[in-house]
């Protein structure tokens, strides 16, 4: 991920990128005219730093952040938010403590074509919401779990596919459709890779608004096809796929209505928005506002996985409150 944040770090007129740290040495000359660490802590100490980009794995994102922002450094944090729902709680209880701001990387949510859907589900044009549909279908073949081992194992990525691939799609369910009731989930391993992790995933959603919700996720493809978002209203529907967003009348006519600017090379389907929420929290420090993804907001997409864990686990529907008092 950090091929992806460099770039957007260095474009930026705001800022100047001054330390990497890997504990990879052979990485040393990879970002020319800038200090090397493999201890980031002493990074943290011999650089004057405002902001720290976290792109680690999920074991780490929380002992990381926590020596950052206990040191008055900003964190931009790649996702997940943390492990569970447990570790994010405690990140966002960090937050609070030190006034110190951590942004998740949840860049989907400043797609153009989302931005203009939370627009026009604002404007209640097309009447109740009645469900919202969220399916990734993509491939991983088993060299990608062994390449990084810590990937197929629950002590160290915390899931799947559900906080790895679909993460990005629990989030923006969860932001169009609001607070949610509950969820029945099922989650199962489709490939016989032998890692712990799930590698499919499928749920229920309830909203206490009264929509429905459907949740699909796999790397099980034979490749990695376009994200799908729908939702359906009383007067007609909306789906996002291919970077496109599309209205769908009530007689079934189609009508394109904005396309999302795409990222080039092979992993065009990441998008093009990390740029867009990078320079926001910049913005956000640099003026001390508030706009940006802040724990509280990305704290919803981990309960939600872990209510559809716990669900398989004991295959009943789980009250989104029993994860509140759980970890309260």
């Amino acid at each position: 991920m950090s091929k992806i944040h460099i770039p957007a770090i260095q474009a930026n007129p705001s800022a100047e990128l001054v330390a990497v740290c890997d504990l990879n040495e052979s990485l040393r000359n990879t970002v020319p005219d800038v200090n090397f660490y493999t201890d980031y802590q002493e990074m943290l100490k011999k650089e004057s730093l405002d902001c720290v980009h976290v792109c680690l794995p999920h074991n780490l994102h929380y002992p990381v952040t926590k020596v950052c922002v206990e040191n008055g450094v900003h964190v931009f944090q790649e996702k997940p938010l943390s492990l569970n729902t447990k570790e994010g709680l405690a990140l966002a209880k960090l937050e609070d403590e030190h006034h110190t701001k951590i942004c998740v990387c949840f860049q989907n949510r400043c797609n153009e074509s989302f931005e203009l859907l939370q627009e026009i589900i604002a404007s209640g044009q097309l009447g109740k919401m009645m469900g919202i549909k969220g399916l990734v279908t993509w491939y991983r073949p088993k060299e990608y779990y062994d390449v990084k081992p810590w990937r197929g194992k629950m002590e160290f990525a915390g899931g799947g596919v559900m906080i790895n691939q679909a993460l990005h799609t629990i989030d923006l369910i969860q932001l169009l459709g609001g607070e949610i009731d509950s969820i029945r989930g099922s989650i199962d391993q489709l490939l016989d890779y032998g890692i712990e992790v799930e590698d499919t995933a499928s749920a229920h959603i309830k909203f206490k608004n009264g929509a429905k919700g459907l949740f699909f996720a796999t790397n099980a493809n034979a490749e990695n096809s376009s994200v799908e978002l729908e939702v359906s209203f009383e007067k007609g529907k909306f789906t996002i796929k291919d970077s496109v967003l599309t209205k769908i009348n009530g007689d079934g006519k189609k009508e394109k209505l904005i396309e999302d600017a795409k990222m080039p090379g092979t992993k065009f389907y990441y998008g093009a928005s990390h740029i867009k929420l990078i320079n926001q929290f910049y913005s956000a420090i640099i003026n001390n506002s508030e706009n940006y993804v802040k724990v509280k907001d990305a704290l919803t997409s981990m309960k939600m996985i872990d209510a559809i864990r716990q669900s398989s686990e004991e295959k009943r529907i789980i009250k989104m409150e029993e994860l509140q008092h759980a970890n309260s």
